[in-house]
């Protein structure tokens, strides 16, 4: 289980925290639905919302654009949750110095592979290049003052809560 499994489990256990759902140009995978998921937008949509500066962040990853818009970050609660890559990260420390950023690591690249391909819903090609972008990410680890490795689910989603809870006051 990935990075959104730790944070469904994070929200799930701390009241006031939200997710800020995620723009993207890729394509919805089966069962996934508009303005839940993601906000799924076609390349010239999304440039337009950059070009109009509706991003806090926004970056390619693996093919695709990513993005978190603005207005995700008005919605009502104490603290929004943003799963977003090292490239974003780096753009949100410059925006929202004050944001806590924690790098959310898989034990090892072989087991990030597993995962992705027992998941089933990227070819693999789309895998080999998801697995190349996780090895430029996992390279960049260090920049992160928080940083929790997912090698057992309960333990990794137990440190998550502990340190959101610890570090927004909740």
């Amino acid at each position: 289980m990935g990075k959104g499994t730790l944070i469904k489990r994070l929200l799930d256990r701390l009241d006031g925290l939200t997710l800020a759902v995620s723009a993207t140009t890729r394509k919805p995978r089966p069962g996934e639905v508009n303005g839940v998921d993601y906000h799924f937008l076609s390349p010239e949509d999304f440039d337009l919302k950059v070009r109009d500066g509706e991003f806090v962040e926004h970056a390619e990853y693996a093919g695709n654009r990513y993005g978190t818009l603005r207005s995700e970050l008005e919605r009502p609660g104490r603290g929004t949750v943003l799963e977003i890559d090292v490239q974003g990260a780096r753009q949100v420390r410059e925006t929202l110095p004050d944001a806590v950023r924690i790098f959310v690591e898989p034990p090892s690249i072989e087991d990030l592979s597993a995962r992705l391909s027992a998941r089933a819903s990227d070819d693999p090609e789309q895998i080999a290049r998801r697995l190349e972008a996780a090895r430029d990410e996992l390279a960049a680890r260090e920049e992160f003052p928080h940083r929790i490795v997912n090698d057992d689910l309960d333990r990794a989603a137990d440190e998550l809560v502990e340190l959101a809870a610890r570090v927004c006051g909740l």
